[in-house]
């Protein structure tokens, strides 16, 4: 017979989980604006082969959020996550292994996009299984509240995460750092391991592109959100060392302190006022941020861009969430969670290698100011959809 747990009960699991996602993520975050520095100074390659070894973790994610879907709606959330874990912890050995060739730039390379592709299914996994789980767990009128707790997981992962692994980098050089990030997904599988599983869900399956139709268009806003935060992790240390300033490390900080401080503050708003008009405000925010990162003339200016950025991008995925739940039958939440997340993937994949060519022609200040356009294209997608839904006018 399932648990039955009230709603303190099930929100202090869910708390739990969150903080599961968050050690474990770590393995994310620290090597993310490690990975370009590693691949450009270590190794010798140039900008787009650095924005390469980011992104390949997102074109990995793309390629297995279906799997990851099907998964969760045919063995649950809680079998998801723990692949995902597992995962982590192998990922981080490979670009372990990467280090002791150095030597071999080539050889070096080859080894770590393998396990920047590791990396990457493991997030897939990882992600959709908790966000399957806990909405199993909470149910689908909580739904906004589950995913502003994944995010919060995630990125207060990047801005304790981001600092933390450059500081290691530096202090310590890349071998301990892969060492730290294949260790840290341990603690979160032992603070999810005593958590029972939820049965899934009966029903028809339906292919993976069409339940990709239902959702185009709330895809199509966290595609186009994306694009600022994966060029800010990629290249915003990058883009303080080519102006001559310090304190580029703090970039991803600044961004992870605004996204968490919105969703603690107003991780309720999407399922309380809609999904699609915290979304629309929240682009706006996000479009401000990054224009004012491209604009800055002192580094406390592009430092608040960052700031503002992880405002604006804090609801936009909660926000389209709540948008995706309504339009799928629950046996199919996993599979089309899976799929609304690959369209962030493609944003933070497509984003690196394409920024790092927008970089070596206009320099990295190209960057910000292609994401706060398509920040503004995001807003036009959303207020679409806001306008399909407005009813027609009385005629008289």
């Amino acid at each position: 017979m399932p648990e039955v747990l009230s709603f303190s009960q099930a929100y202090r699991r869910l708390l739990a989980k969150t903080a599961a996602l968050f050690l474990s993520y770590l393995a994310v975050a620290m090597s993310l604006p490690v990975t370009s520095i590693y691949v450009i100074d270590q190794l010798h390659y140039g900008n787009a082969l650095g924005g390469l070894a980011v992104g390949i973790t997102f074109f990995s994610t793309i390629l297995t959020r279906g799997y990851a879907g099907r998964l969760c709606d045919q063995q649950g959330g809680k079998a998801c996550m723990r692949r995902g874990l597992y995962l982590y912890m192998l990922a981080g050995a490979v670009c372990l292994a990467s280090s002791w060739l150095a030597d071999q730039p080539v050889l070096a390379l080859g080894v770590l996009l393998s396990g920047r592709l590791l990396l990457g299914l493991g997030e897939s996994l990882a992600i959709v299984g908790m966000a399957a789980w806990s909405i199993g767990l909470m149910g689908p009128a909580h739904s906004g509240k589950v995913m502003s707790l994944v995010g919060m997981g995630m990125y207060g992962a990047f801005a304790a995460g981001g600092p933390l692994g450059l500081l290691l980098f530096q202090q310590a050089g890349f071998r301990p750092l892969m060492a730290a990030c294949a260790l840290l997904p341990l603690a979160g599988l032992l603070l999810i391991r005593r958590f029972p599983r939820i049965a899934p869900h009966a029903g028809q399956r339906e292919s993976f592109l069409r339940i990709l139709g239902r959702i185009g268009k709330p895809g199509a806003a966290v595609f186009l959100q994306g694009v600022g935060f994966a060029g800010l992790g990629a290249f915003f240390a990058l883009y303080f060392s080519s102006r001559g300033w310090a304190w580029g490390s703090l970039g991803l900080t600044g961004f992870g302190v605004g996204f968490v401080l919105v969703r603690v503050l107003c991780g309720h708003l999407p399922d309380r006022i809609g999904g699609a008009k915290v979304a629309l405000a929240s682009l706006a925010v996000e479009a401000v941020g990054q224009w004012l990162i491209w604009s800055a003339a002192t580094p406390a200016a592009a430092l608040l861009g960052a700031l503002l950025t992880g405002v604006g991008c804090s609801m936009v995925f909660p926000g389209m969430g709540v948008e995706v739940i309504k339009r799928v039958p629950a046996h199919l939440r996993g599979t089309a969670l899976g799929g609304f997340a690959a369209f962030q993937d493609m944003a933070y994949g497509l984003t690196g290698p394409v920024a790092g060519l927008f970089a070596d022609s206009f320099g990295y200040g190209a960057v910000f100011l292609t994401g706060a356009v398509a920040a503004m294209l995001g807003m036009a997608t959303v207020a679409l959809m806001l306008a399909e839904r407005a009813p027609e006018p009385a005629r008289g």
